[in-house]
């Protein structure tokens, strides 16, 4: 793959987690609840377990080894050179685990760390939170939204603390945009961009062939359909297939969209309106290569539009950049990525008086988990947050798949208009895998 950039890699990398035998997971060997909140007493260390110690996974270990109140005990994944990997660099002494069971079997942990594919991103969370851990899943939070619902119910009912791996939502960027939205110098916001623009030549079609030395591919496909393997459909590109991932707007919705929604101040949209197709790159992947979504919301009197805008057959972006979000208001346009923003006024000459700046954090995203784990606190981007985040790119491809303009009840979370397309918000498990009941 060409013109990924290392943050674009680590933002949208994971592998594969999980165990050996396919279980029937509704009935894994689940430990005896915890005592409850408050369990790691503020001079403990937090002993954590790693689930899935792919690109993502490995990244994730990085960072929590050097925050002093954690320790890894354990290291989990189905592809044995990931998980020495993940071994060597937790510092050679966690336990080494092919079975996420066996992860949440230990009395010892108090927390696990989930970067999986997003097919295997429920069913782990919701028995890590029933065995009484608290949990950190990366993004996005789950492969249909009846999943990342059942996650929030299950965390709910457990009385769990739970972070979507969304660090982008941590930056002093993304906040210093969201002061300036709400101070409301940019006047009357009637529509928002978010823009995904990259050269992704280069996935070609490989031949089906035997899974990888060292992997357990059955047990990587998990609730997925049996198919054969494909290079193309392990580690990292997995996410190019729709039974496994989403695509780039998937990958991407919950950092880009995360800015429109926290800024605007909204939960989801009223309707939503699809169109794109695999158009231009030559490959077996089957996610579309080419793709616009428009985003309808209103909150009260306030309506606005957002425009999803996706191309991996060229890398120029709008405001020549390859990644970005976009608020048009009637006094002026806002243009940000991940790090840097800037205001064009909408007069030619005028000044936009900004808001003053609120005090740095404190803590990192991670750092956020951690603390709240001891405090019990719920963190910025819980699995309620990211449950609605995630349920926005979702919905861009049941429109896609539909072909049509469809209308969102958020409360009751269904289709309104069109009630065929409400058989997308779940999916058929592989026997003998299932959701677990929440």
């Amino acid at each position: 793959m060409t013109n990924w950039t290392r943050r674009e890699f680590l933002a949208a990398s994971a592998l594969a987690a999980a165990a050996r035998e396919a279980p029937s997971v509704g009935a894994a060997v689940v430990p005896e609840r915890r005592s409850g909140p408050g369990r790691v007493a503020a001079n403990e260390k937090i002993t954590l377990g790693f689930i899935g110690t792919g690109g993502m996974g490995t990244g994730l270990i990085d960072t929590f080894r050097g925050f002093p109140q954690a320790e890894i005990a354990a290291v989990c994944d189905v592809y044995e050179p990931h998980r020495d990997r993940a071994r060597e660099r937790a510092g050679g002494s966690p336990a080494v685990l092919d079975d996420f069971r066996r992860v949440l079997d230990r009395k010892d942990i108090d927390a696990v760390v989930i970067a999986t594919p997003d097919h295997c991103h429920a069913i782990i969370p919701i028995l890590a939170c029933q065995a009484g851990k608290d949990v950190y899943c990366e993004k996005p939070l789950g492969h249909r939204i009846q999943e990342t619902r059942a996650m929030v119910t299950a965390a709910e009912k457990a009385r769990r603390v739970t972070q979507m791996g969304n660090l982008i939502h941590a930056g002093e960027n993304y906040r210093r945009v969201v002061e300036i939205v709400r101070s409301g110098v940019l006047g009357q916001i009637s529509k928002t961009r978010v823009w995904m623009a990259a050269d992704r030549r280069g996935l070609g079609r490989p031949a089906d062939s035997a899974p990888p030395a060292g992997c357990d591919y059955d047990f990587w496909l998990g609730p997925a359909p049996k198919r054969p393997f494909n290079p193309n459909r392990f580690t990292f590109n997995w996410r190019y297939f729709w039974d496994y991932g989403g695509g780039i707007l998937m990958d991407f919705c919950c950092h880009i969209v995360d800015l429109v929604h926290w800024a605007m101040d909204v939960e989801a949209p009223h309707t939503i309106s699809a169109v794109g197709g695999r158009y231009a790159l030559d490959d077996n992947a089957e996610v579309p290569d080419t793709l616009e979504v428009a985003y309808e919301y209103q909150k009260g009197d306030r309506k606005f539009l957002m425009a999803w805008s996706q191309t991996d057959a060229n890398a120029h972006g709008l405001e020549n950049q390859g990644l970005g979000i976009m608020f048009q208001g009637t006094e002026a346009t806002l243009v940000a990525d991940y790090g840097h923003y800037r205001i064009i006024p909408e007069k030619k000459g005028h000044k936009i008086d900004e808001p003053p700046k609120a005090p740095p954090r404190s803590t990192t995203h991670h750092g956020e988990w951690l603390d709240a784990i001891k405090s019990r606190a719920q963190c910025s981007c819980h699995f309620g947050y990211g449950h609605r985040l995630t349920s926005v790119g979702h919905l861009g491809n049941i429109s896609l798949w539909t072909g049509e303009k469809l209308k969102w009840d958020p409360v009751a979370e269904r289709v309104t208009n069109h009630e065929s397309a409400n058989q997308y918000l779940t999916k058929e498990y592989r026997k003998p895998w299932a959701l677990p009941a929440v």
